[in-house]
């Protein structure tokens, strides 16, 4: 298992990680089988996000006597009510679900406090300037969360989550499917049977927000990183064409700031289908030529998707890299010093391009490779 620094909040976690979801349908000694799974494979993070008692006991459970080997992403503002889910600001239910939390899981502290699903930008401003953000400061003081982050599927609200200052990280919806979406308010669409067919190319909310993201080193965990399970099948894929797990786990981790995908296990089974990533051959990760294949939905030509196809290079640029940092670096008026310094340290860079254009007649997307080395060689000079 690799494993990645999440952002500004310094903690290392594992590239694959638990997300706690599908564990609700499963009982005491199937979630602790789960969980010793994805122990055995090196996992070190799990979310709850789950109000259900049962699957909040039943994770503290199988996490008795090595709380300290995990990273837990514990949602404040996610309640049980009636028999039922209720995502609340009120603080009256919140504060006693959060407790609860604490309590079930067996555990006097989670690792990232996160700000339960705003979708909405007037929600974020009013959170982030009223009490529940007072209280979610209070737990940081008083130690009971280490860091604070929040979790969103709206391109928009986690943009003004990465700027904000407190946040430190961001659980956010990635996949090729909700990359070309734009942004919106109705998290059903991000769930309908059918896809807009006009939909093409990544949306650029989306692929501003994980240049922003790495720029204000505000990381990422990953939630719905296989669209439901929807892109394993050609007949529901958007694209036509059916995906891996090795190859959506490939593509959210070769997004900006992307740390780790949580994904959903039911079974051991998918714990190893998902670490099969860390042993996968480069062919067996290559969602690129899947995608720029795809009868339905291609995306847009000319658009570098950072996926390392135009490698080897003969001088041993990291091509994939420069034109990240090229991108991140022309997303303001200078170029910030830390983007710099990385650009810097690269063994080789865009000054060491011979212009050959092999790594253009690789690549999926048909990038002018060449052209964005010249460019990058002068704004870096």
């Amino acid at each position: 298992m690799r494993y990645r620094t999440l952002g500004k909040t310094g903690l290392e976690v594992s590239e694959i990680g638990l997300g706690g979801e599908w564990l609700e349908r499963h009982n005491t000694e199937e979630v602790k089988e789960v969980i010793d799974t994805c122990e055995k494979e090196g996992i070190n993070i799990l979310d709850c996000w789950m109000s259900e008692p049962n699957v909040r006991s039943n994770i503290g459970a199988a996490l008795k006597g090595r709380r300290d080997k995990w990273i837990i992403q514990g949602h404040i503002g996610s309640t049980w009510q009636n028999g039922q889910y209720v995502k609340t600001r009120d603080l009256a239910q919140v504060k006693p679900a959060f407790e609860d939390l604490l309590t079930r899981m067996q555990t006097d502290y989670m690792d990232l406090g996160m700000i339960h699903f705003i979708d909405e930008p007037e929600e974020f401003t009013r959170v982030v300037s009223g009490e529940f953000m007072d209280y979610v400061r209070q737990l940081k003081s008083e130690g009971k969360i280490r860091h604070i982050g929040i979790s969103s599927h709206n391109p928009e609200v986690a943009k003004m989550a990465a700027v904000q200052g407190e946040i430190e990280m961001i659980l956010f919806s990635i996949n090729p499917a909700f990359d070309m979406m734009p942004a919106v308010r109705d998290i059903d669409q991000y769930f309908a049977d059918t896809y807009d067919e006009k939909l093409g190319g990544i949306a650029p909310i989306r692929e501003e927000l994980y240049k922003l993201c790495e720029q204000q080193n505000v990381g990422i965990t990953v939630m719905k990183g296989y669209a439901g399970g929807r892109l394993f099948d050609a007949k529901t894929s958007p694209f036509g064409v059916a995906l891996t797990p090795v190859q959506c786990l490939h593509y959210a981790l070769t997004r900006p700031a992307v740390a780790s995908v949580l994904a959903g296990f039911d079974t051991p089974e998918h714990v190893y289908a998902a670490t099969a990533y860390e042993t996968a051959s480069e062919e067996e990760k290559d969602y690129a030529s899947v995608l720029a294949s795809a009868p339905q939905h291609a995306f847009s030509t000319g658009q570098c998707t950072y996926c390392g196809h135009c490698a080897p290079c003969p001088k041993k640029i990291d091509i994939a890299m420069v034109n990240k940092l090229y991108d991140l670096a022309t997303m303001q008026d200078e170029v910030p010093g830390t983007v710099r310094a990385h650009y810097q340290e690269l063994s080789a860079n865009a000054s060491d391009c011979i212009g050959c254009r092999g790594c253009e007649s690789r690549c999926p997307f048909h990038v002018p490779v060449a052209e964005r080395m010249e460019k990058t060689r002068e704004l870096f000079a």
